[in-house]
């Protein structure tokens, strides 16, 4: 099976140096809305993932209210921090979307962490892609199709790669199913760290003058 239409790697993209800034700029992101663990709707199970959120809108989950977005830290009921202006430099160059990114989800994915097939469908903004940046251990990402028994394939995503889901990849399963340990020394402690872009909501109309 191929990839998906609208799925673009861009392998690289940020150099060392850029790695480095930008995990300052995540560890800035942590300081202000520190980790926490989420947990599964139902059965209230935790993810192997711990995460984080910075901008307007932040991602959540948890037994009681399940998959949403909120303004505020689950746990110390502050706003999100900004998003980084690095991250969205990097939305206006590959998103091709009129309208900026309103939430930047950060997992944290240490030894043994990985995130089952799923897709992001919390958004109204559908027609939105989501951008992904890998900084730290490479990853062994996996993607289908619309549906969850669809043939998949797998490749790699290493520290500075940029990820675009777009068209028919927006609606495609697809998950994580482990981290390479050692092969970055970038994130403290080992492990990777994934930011993954997302507009929410639709953007205002503009009427023609």
């Amino acid at each position: 099976m191929s990839a998906p239409a609208g799925l673009r790697l861009a392998p690289g993209r940020l150099d060392a140096a850029a790695q480095r800034r930008l995990l300052d700029d995540v560890e800035a992101v942590i300081a202000a809305a520190p980790l926490f663990t989420p947990c599964m709707p139902r059965t209230g199970q935790p993810m192997s993932v711990r995460m984080t959120n910075c901008g307007p809108l932040g991602w959540v989950t948890d037994q009681a209210r399940g998959y949403r977005y909120q303004p505020t830290h689950p746990e110390t009921g502050a706003a999100w921090p900004a998003i980084p202006a690095a991250l969205l430099a990097l939305w206006e160059e590959f998103s091709g979307y009129p309208a900026p990114p309103e939430a930047c989800l950060v997992n944290l994915y240490r030894e043994g962490a990985r995130m089952g097939l799923h897709v992001d469908a919390d958004e109204e903004a559908r027609d939105a892609p989501v951008l992904s940046i890998s900084l730290g251990d490479t990853a062994l990402f996996r993607i289908g199709g619309p549906r969850r028994t669809d043939k998949t394939v797998s490749l790699r995503l290493s520290s500075g790669d940029v990820l675009v889901m777009a068209g028919a990849a927006r609606s495609s399963f697809h998950g994580v199913d482990r981290v390479l340990a050692g092969t970055s020394r970038l994130v403290a402690g080992g492990g990777r760290i994934n930011l993954t872009l997302r507009r929410v909501t639709r953007p205002p109309v503009t009427e023609a003058p």
